[in-house]
């Protein structure tokens, strides 16, 4: 079974978004920062990355098998036109499920089974979790082994954070750190306190 990660191209002051849905131009910036063409593997679109980002995008891709989304994000892409562009199968947690098909399970559950599902769908890859209340939930119910950031120098003064608001962690790390052109890719592992004994 592969590892559970929750990543996100966020601001320097930590937000996925800014207000209202704004900022995307800024926080995405890098995924037309360079000569190398990229397809996603359902082919709907193309980016043109720095040879840095082309290796730690393809690599991410390449290691995961599902991914766990909100039912926010779903509506607001309006479900990726039928896929996820990465081409993996896309569990979404949401109080209004819709009917399952071969891309898509809806869970109106808790964070635990919609990860489980994910992880079925993945097998020995990995899953990825939507940034925000999705990676919150799964963080507060130490599921998440790590954490991804593509960190754009950009401050957005508010919007969505990267995290819900919640509990705090200390993490690992960094365990990997990519500099890029507009954009440095970290990965840290997540610190979960031990269980006190009796």
């Amino acid at each position: 079974m592969g590892k559970v990660y929750t990543g996100a191209s966020t601001s320097i002051d930590g937000y996925v978004s800014g207000p209202d849905f704004s900022g995307f131009d800024k926080l995405f910036a890098w995924y037309e920062a360079g000569d190398v063409a990229f397809t996603v593997p359902t082919g709907a679109m193309t980016v043109h990355l720095t040879p840095a980002s082309a290796a730690h995008y393809s690599g991410l891709i390449q290691a995961t098998g599902a991914l766990v989304v909100g039912r926010r994000l779903y509506d607001f892409t309006n479900g990726w036109g039928g896929q996820h562009p990465m081409g993996v199968h896309t569990v979404v947690l949401t109080h209004r499920p819709l009917e399952d098909n071969e891309h898509f399970t809806f869970i109106n559950g808790g964070i635990e089974e919609a990860v489980a599902v994910a992880q079925e769908h993945a097998g020995e890859k990995g899953v990825g979790l939507n940034s925000g209340e999705i990676a919150r939930q799964a963080i507060d119910a130490g599921l998440v082994d790590e954490i991804f950031l593509d960190l754009v120098p950009v401050i957005l003064g508010g919007g969505t954070p990267f995290f819900a608001p919640g509990r705090g962690y200390e993490l690992e790390g960094p365990v990997s750190v990519i500099e890029s052109r507009s954009v440095t890719h970290l990965r840290y592992k997540v610190r979960y306190e031990a269980p006190e004994g009796d």
